[in-house]
């Protein structure tokens, strides 16, 4: 009887988790869907003004924004590191992690720069900037020293927290004080399709291509680029409209980082708390088998000294 017991009592704590996993699946699958329609509108946005901007620089114009121009020395740099407040999202931590400390080793010992950056092989003076309750724990293990913390940004990062940042970076490019601003996180191309990537932002370089960095010139996209020829008109002037956009544009990239890194947390969290649920519902079902089992096996010893005892009377 107390086998049986004890099988019961387990199954009970079971089902409840299975409850609690089962809701946060549903919660976590709510809020992918909001995520994701911020994330893909953002996308439109940014895709349109880069679009824009790649133009402009391609034109002949003899004004240039310094967000588009890569200093002559590069030794200040700085990853921005986006993690979750919250666990039970499966690797999606563990992922951005693992290319963090890599890249960090990368700018401070000069080894070879990741892929697709055509960054000068030199040790740079690299501060560390983490948002998110994992990451900063996982890095304050690891003795990893950080210049910031951020703890604000949930799974609805909004534009003005962002755009403080964004303002940051940018006085510190102009200023010189900064050469080098890349961000590690989780990209979303897809619901099935997210990975851990680590992009640079500035110098913002040639924003018609995509990827990482500044991309590396083929013979074909350079005969492609010297066909284009495209002339413009400028009101009031395209110094005064480079002034705007650029940073603009730079301001919607960054954004566009923590709404895939948002919308990328729940997906994760989705799919693990379904994965949990599914091993709940297995598990209750091998112990539903147990309790069967020992609940038969009781229902035998009860009828064997029920019919012994009355063997014996007779």
């Amino acid at each position: 009887m107390a086998k049986a017991r004890a099988i019961v009592k387990r199954l009970k704590a079971v089902k409840n988790v299975r409850k609690i996993t089962r809701t946060m699946e549903l919660i976590a699958t709510a809020r992918f869907k909001k995520a994701m329609d911020r994330a893909t509108e953002a996308a439109a946005y940014t895709k349109k003004i880069s679009e824009i901007v790649a133009d402009l620089s391609k034109a002949n114009l003899k004004f240039s924004h310094p967000l588009l121009e890569t200093h002559a020395t590069e030794k200040n740099a700085i990853l921005l590191v986006l993690t979750s407040n919250r666990g039970l999202c499966g690797g999606y931590n563990s992922g951005v992690l693992r290319l963090t400390t890599r890249r960090l080793t990368e700018l401070k010992t000069g080894a070879v720069p990741a892929e697709g950056v055509e960054a000068k092989v030199e040790p740079k003076a690299c501060q560390l900037e983490v948002s998110g309750k994992r990451g900063i724990a996982f890095l304050k293990f690891q003795r990893v020293p950080m210049e910031k913390t951020y703890l604000h940004f949930e799974d609805k990062p909004a534009f003005d927290q962002v755009n403080e940042l964004a303002d940051r970076y940018i006085a510190d490019y102009i200023d010189g004080k900064l050469d080098r601003l890349e961000i590690a996180y989780t990209k979303f191309e897809s619901a099935s399709r997210q990975f851990a990537v680590v992009e640079t932002l500035l110098p913002m370089g040639d924003l018609s291509t995509t990827g990482r960095g500044t991309p590396a010139k083929t013979a074909a996209t350079t005969e492609e680029t010297s066909k284009q020829s495209v002339d413009y008109e400028f009101l009031p002037s395209a110094e005064e409209i480079l002034q705007d956009i650029v940073p603009a544009a730079f301001k919607a990239r960054l954004f566009k980082c923590f709404l895939d890194a948002a919308v990328s947390e729940q997906i994760f969290r989705m799919v693990a708390m379904k994965g949990a649920t599914e091993n709940a519902s297995d598990m209750i079902k091998d112990l539903s088998k147990q309790y069967n089992r020992a609940r038969q096996t009781q229902i035998t010893s009860e009828l064997s000294e029920i019919i012994g005892g009355a063997a014996a009377l007779e």
